[in-house]
């Protein structure tokens, strides 16, 4: 109960501070983030929202998103949402509004909404990201019970359960193709039930019994890739159906045509398609990290919190996915993880060179073990990235974490996870590998080692500037100007414990419309 009253509590801080219910156009969450659609963002206090202990910070990207942390946020949306429903229905009745008034108003939020951040490509990976975001709890639920039923097989107990430990973690990947359609369908403005109708072709035993170009297809050939191809051409020929069919006969002809047309593009070409596109990946994947598995994890692990900033890391997610559904992990997620090591070793070299700042320093305790759990967006957008240069030696931190993660997979031990979406220690419960659990779980965690300490050297000598020593080292908060020209304003003596030295308007990492920013 008293659990229940906190999350409610911040909850009700919340709600005044982003204008109140009748503020609030949507109310959505993803790994970490409380995400909220509002009519007028001046009305925001952003300063005393950062301020709420239970607020690690906040980003603004097409909505308006305020960071919880993982297990937090799903407990404070829906108290949030009760309290938005119960203050419209204690509000009075408003005045009417005239259909030019509401278009306007709609035109204009649509136009502040996406005026930031909405590249083409952007967009495309953000519906990419809102395909596969949703799946990642089960992904992680069905990963951990994998781990631990694989453990209980090596030490032969429980001979009685593993069975049916095996079917929980088993039965989900088994049908990740129909969630995918359905959720693609959805996102790009179809019937989700048709997406995962057609979806649904590609795990059908009864492929089995049909030849394509030269061929016997098998079930599940073409995976989470041939689920998405085949959704996206149902929206298509749906759409194109509600254009040109009788709307009398719209209830029968176009969800026939629908499953008919894209079922039988997916059997005779999308399937064998996607399945040599998986195919590809999977072998890429194996010989980048077995012939330059150093060098490859130096690169990658040092450029995820660039690509993280802009918004680039959601096209890893169907390759993670598909990496997953092929092989049972994922090689890339544990070097990639090695990014927040190199933030966490970062932020505590700057807690170390910057002793008379208690405002960072404050911040930095508080975001800490978040960031040893892999959620990375209190430490970059409140102490690395408005400091610049500790962004950078952060990335260099997890550059050799990551080449060290990679020199042991070139070496032969893989290290993999099985689910997307956690890192940094709680990456733990889903590795898996090919040389048993003790040695992946050692691999990783000497990686974890080698990034926090190549970012502590990193930051703590090359960190800093003498000017900019001098103008954060100090007790009292820095004046706007100087802020300004490392890479945001500071915030006011109640707000730093959510944002350090600045906040941001930076890129969202994470989403549902993108994949969560867990580094």
């Amino acid at each position: 109960m008293a659990t229940e009253d906190k999350n409610r509590a911040t909850a009700a801080a919340i709600l005044p501070l982003v204008g109140g219910a009748a503020n609030v156009s949507s109310i959505a969450h993803c790994m970490t983030r409380l995400r909220l659609g509002l009519h007028d963002r001046s009305l925001v206090d952003d300063e005393a929202l950062k301020a709420l202990p239970a607020v690690m910070g906040v980003v603004e990207d097409d909505t308006y998103q305020i960071v919880l942390g993982p297990g937090t946020v799903a407990r404070v949306t829906p108290e949030f949402e009760h309290l938005v429903e119960e203050a419209r229905e204690a509000a009075p009745p408003q005045a009417a509004v005239s259909g030019d008034d509401l278009a306007a108003q709609g035109a204009a939020i649509k136009a502040q909404q996406k005026a930031k951040n909405a590249t083409p490509f952007k967009l495309f990976l953000r519906k990419i990201a809102n395909i596969f975001v949703p799946l990642i709890p089960a992904l992680i639920g069905c990963g951990i019970i994998a781990g631990l039923n694989g453990l209980l097989v090596n030490l032969g107990w429980l001979p009685a359960v593993t069975p049916a430990l095996a079917a929980m973690a088993s039965g989900f990947m088994a049908l990740i193709a129909v969630f995918v359609g359905y959720n693609t369908a959805k996102e790009f403005g179809g019937t989700p039930i048709l997406g995962g109708a057609v979806a649904a072709i590609i795990v059908f035993p009864g492929v089995a019994n049909i030849d394509a170009f030269g061929q016997t297809l098998s079930p599940g050939q073409g995976g989470v890739l041939g689920a998405l191809g085949a959704a996206v051409l149902a929206v298509h020929v749906e759409k194109w159906c509600r254009r040109w069919v009788p709307e009398a006969l719209d209830v029968l002809v176009t969800p026939t045509l629908t499953v008919l047309i894209s079922g039988l593009a997916t059997i005779f070409g999308l399937m064998y398609v996607a399945g040599e596109v998986s195919s590809a990946i999977g072998t890429f994947a194996d010989w980048l990290l077995s012939n330059g598995g150093a060098g490859a994890g130096f690169v990658l692990g040092g450029l995820f919190l660039p690509l993280v900033m802009l918004g680039l890391h959601q096209a890893l997610i169907p390759i993670h996915t598909t990496l997953i559904e092929q092989q049972g992990y994922t090689v890339l997620l544990p070097i990639l993880a090695m990014a927040g090591a190199g933030q966490v070793g970062a932020a505590v070299a700057v807690y170390f060179r910057l002793p008379r700042n208690e405002s960072i320093r404050r911040t930095i305790k508080s975001a800490l073990p978040a960031g040893l759990l892999g959620v990375g967006e209190p430490l970059i957008y409140g102490v690395s990235l408005p400091l610049g240069r500790p962004f950078v030696t952060a990335c260099v931190g997890g550059a050799f974490g990551a080449g060290f993660v990679g020199l042991f997979n070139q070496l032969g031990d893989t290290v993999g996870s099985t689910a997307i979406g956690p890192s940094g220690w709680a990456l733990f419960p889903l590795l898996d590998g090919n040389h048993g659990l003790g040695s992946t779980i050692a691999i990783y965690g000497a990686g974890l080692l080698v990034g926090y300490v190549a970012g502590f050297l990193a930051t703590y000598f090359f960190g800093f500037s003498k000017d900019l020593l001098t103008e954060f080292n100090v007790s009292q908060d820095p004046a706007p100007s100087t802020v300004a020209a490392t890479g945001g304003p500071h915030p006011s003596p109640d707000a730093d414990r959510a944002n350090g030295p600045g906040s941001t308007d930076s890129t969202d990492p994470g989403s549902p419309d993108k994949a969560p920013a867990r580094v």
